[in-house]
């Protein structure tokens, strides 16, 4: 089976065992927050692979960094709402720190490839 480049970055696969997380501590939140913070959460925890993924098949680095940009944007859209759950009690300390190191590791990494795509090479 065909590997595609996406799939081979750390960032990538760091990204998806984070929306993981995300599914799984947003299904406990109450249920009245379906359509409200767990839907939010897991779109943005999805949307940071995703934009990753999409930004790989750009052919200008131009576009591959403006989706870098949009992953790294997700990702921080997801600390915010953590901090709220943190907030309203939806999840604990500690799973609010797991969240954060995990998001702090992958903004840096999206900035490290987004800087990479205006670096230039010999």
């Amino acid at each position: 089976m065909h590997v595609y480049s996406f799939e081979k970055l750390k960032v990538w696969q760091e990204s998806i065992q984070l929306a993981i997380k995300t599914y799984k501590t947003t299904d406990l939140f109450p249920k009245e927050e379906k359509f409200g913070l767990t839907s939010q959460m897991r779109r943005c925890s999805v949307s940071v692979s995703s934009n990753l993924a999409e930004g790989t098949s750009r052919l200008t680095k131009k576009d591959k960094a403006h989706f870098m940009t949009i992953s790294y944007s997700s990702a921080i859209e997801l600390l915010n709402q953590s901090i709220i759950s943190k907030e309203l009690g939806f999840i604990s300390e500690d799973s609010y720190k797991t969240m954060r190191k995990d998001i702090e590791s992958i903004t840096n990494k999206i900035n490290a490839l987004r800087k990479s795509f205006f670096t230039t090479k010999p």
